[in-house]
Formats: structure tokens, sequence, C-alpha cells
């Protein structure tokens, strides 16, 4: 993987760049659509690639190993031939999956015990195990193995947390470097960057994980529940440790207007579930506003779903139509709804890049925040 930083914005810390994979270039910055189990939810592969042009997609770890199972991935040639998707591929190493089973793991030197969340079977994540995993899913992009402490956390356990996902990068770093590609196309390993909300040891880590000199960096632990302020310090503060050459990944963030004020703060790469999850139970994001689709206002207004703005427009469905779809709970509801907030997160960060090349990107940002989370 290689990446070239084209242009920084005059009046912000905002980049524009591009990451080069055996898949595919990925112009930054990027809005990566969540896949977890090998599918964006609602949304063909096709509409992924030609409609929403994603450039590049999530996959997750701990999803995979438990289905359909990295030997049926191993047998069909890996993720990009499974899923019939030709582009570049990110996995998460299933961290943050494993710290949200609170009641069904356990955390030791080795490795995380944890009881599957489909038939409660007990398995163990130890950092080796990982980087198999994810060689065996054969993504462009690999997470390095961490504990996400939960927020809020005391110092202590945010500083014993941290100081154990730097022995787990290690190990990860050393089984990356002893293992090789399984299906003809180089693999990077990015590290992650935790430390909660205290600055110091957000320092510590940044430092220790840019130690390992990998393609690219993380910041995980962020976008937990910690008011929007904290997350913004957190993510500026990790960004003055992290090198100018290369990519800069804030892990599970965010809202459009999260995404808009990171990018202002160096940040690269972005993945969130929110513009599927989000539009499966009806909200729509637009460029002046979210829509309840479900709200009675809708019902008689026949006027196309994003009828203001050039995002994506498909004249075919209406804002009553598809409130129909939802209340009468029909599939093809979230579908609709996915691919338009899709288009609209793509168009998001496409314009971002615009904006950062032509030196608009800061004047730009400020309006578009005003605009993007009133509730219309």
């Amino acid at each position: 993987m290689e990446f070239s930083l084209q242009y920084t914005a005059k009046t912000s810390k905002a980049r524009a760049g591009t990451i080069l994979t055996n898949h595919g270039a990925i112009q930054t910055p990027i809005f990566m659509p969540v896949g977890t189990g090998a599918t964006v939810k609602a949304v063909h592969q096709r509409e992924l690639q030609n409609d929403i042009n994603a450039q590049i997609i999530l996959g997750n770890a701990y999803h995979l190993y438990l289905r359909p199972g990295t030997d049926l991935l191993v047998k069909a040639g890996g993720l990009h031939k499974f899923m019939n998707w030709e582009r570049p591929i990110l996995t998460d190493s299933g961290g943050y999956q494993i710290f949200s089973l609170t009641q069904n793991r356990k955390l030791k030197e080795e490795g995380a015990h944890f009881a599957s969340h489909i038939d409660g079977s007990k398995h163990l994540f130890t950092p080796e195990k990982v980087i198999e995993i994810q060689r065996q899913i054969g993504s462009d992009i690999m997470m390095s193995f961490d504990e996400c402490p939960p927020y809020p956390a005391t110092y202590e356990y945010v500083k014993k947390s941290m100081e154990l996902t730097h022995r787990w990068l290690k190990r990860c770093v050393d089984a990356f470097h002893q293992t090789i590609p399984l299906y003809g196309h180089p693999q990077s390993l990015f590290p992650i960057v935790q430390g909660g909300m205290f600055s110091d040891l957000r320092e510590q880590s940044a430092v220790y994980a840019v130690s390992q000199n990998m393609d690219g960096y993380a910041i995980g632990g962020l976008s937990v529940g910690e008011p929007a302020d904290t997350m913004y310090e957190m993510t500026e503060w990790v960004c003055r440790f992290l090198p100018e050459d290369k990519p800069r990944y804030l892990m599970g963030v965010g809202t459009p207007e999260n995404i808009l004020e990171c990018i202002a703060l160096g940040i690269d790469m972005f993945d969130c579930v929110m513009p599927t999850r989000n539009g499966r139970n009806g909200m729509l994001f637009t460029p002046y506003g979210i829509i309840n689709i479900k709200n009675k206002k809708w019902e008689s207004d026949f006027s196309p779903i994003d009828a203001q703005s050039d995002v994506w427009v498909d004249t075919a469905y209406s804002k009553g139509y598809l409130r129909h779809l939802f209340i009468s709970n029909e599939r093809l509801a979230s579908q609709i709804a996915s691919i338009h907030n899709l288009h609209f997160y793509m168009w998001l960060v496409r314009e971002a890049r615009k904006q950062i090349i032509a030196g608009n990107f800061s004047a730009w940002k400020d309006q578009m925040v005003k605009r993007v989370m009133a509730r219309l």
C-alpha cells in the first residue's frame, strides 16, 4: 500500500491524498460503508460500485470468523471473491465487538476469551489468531488487535488497558511479519491508538504505534459515548503525533457533522453504520438536513427524496412513496433509504476533497456543519 498526500488545506489541517492498493486507488478523505458480515445491509454490490461509487468497504474479523467461517472464505479464495467485490476491503480486528460482549468475555494476557453471540460457543482471540484470520479473509488493510476501554473509565483502568493493547500490538506486528498473504496481493496492518480521554495516554499510545513503522494508523476508543468536543480534542491531539505521510483512520465515526469536523483535524478515513442503520429506520441525510421519512408531514409529498440537491435524485421515488414503504414494512424501503444515505456520505467526503483542493474547505465546512444536522 502506498499513500501520497496531494493537498493540505490552507486554513485547517484537512488533507487530500490517495491510497494505492492492488484492488484500486482510494481518494481521501474517504468514508467506508460497513459490510460487517460480507454485505452492506440492503445494498447490492453492483449498486455499491456503480451507483454509490464506494472506493473501499469494511468487513469485520469477529463476525466473518463466526459466520461463514474462515475455512469457507479460504475455499472461496478470500473475501473479495466470496462476495464478488473487486475494490479494496478493510477489516476491523474484532476488538470492539469483543469489548461489547461485556458479560461474555474475559481478557487475559494471552488474548480475549469470549462466547459467540450466535450460539454461545467458546472462542479465544489472540493477536496471532487475529492476524491469521485477517490473512484468511484477505483484506487489503488489516487492523491490530486491541482492547477498547469503556467510557467513562478511570485513569488507572485506561492505562492498564492501553499497555495491554501495546503488548498485543507488538505480537500482531511480529505475526504480520512472520506470515504471508494468501491470495497474491499485499496486505497492510494499521496499529490502533488507544488511551481513552486522557491526553498523556493518547500521546504515549500514538508514539508507540508510530514506532512500529506500519503503513497507516487508526484512532480507536472514540465515539463511545463521550461528548463530541472531547472526541474532537482527543482526535486533534493524537494527529499531532502521527506522521504526515501516512493515512489516519478514525474508527466508527460518525455523523456528517463529526466527519466534517474531523476532516478539519487531519483525519483521512472514516467508517460508521449510521447511514445504513439509520436509513433502515427511516432517517434520511441530505445536504439541507435530516428527514424522518416516517413523519406524517411527508405522506402527500410527491417530490423526489432529495430534490433540492444534486447528490442523488432518483425521480422514480417520492417522499410520499418511500414513507408508504416504511409504514407498510416493505423491504424496498430499507434499500432505497440505505442507497440514498450512502450516496450522501460519499458526496460529503468527495465534496470535502474538492473544497480542500480549491482552498475553500474551512468556510465550506462551517456552512455545511450548520446545515447537515438540521431537522427538516
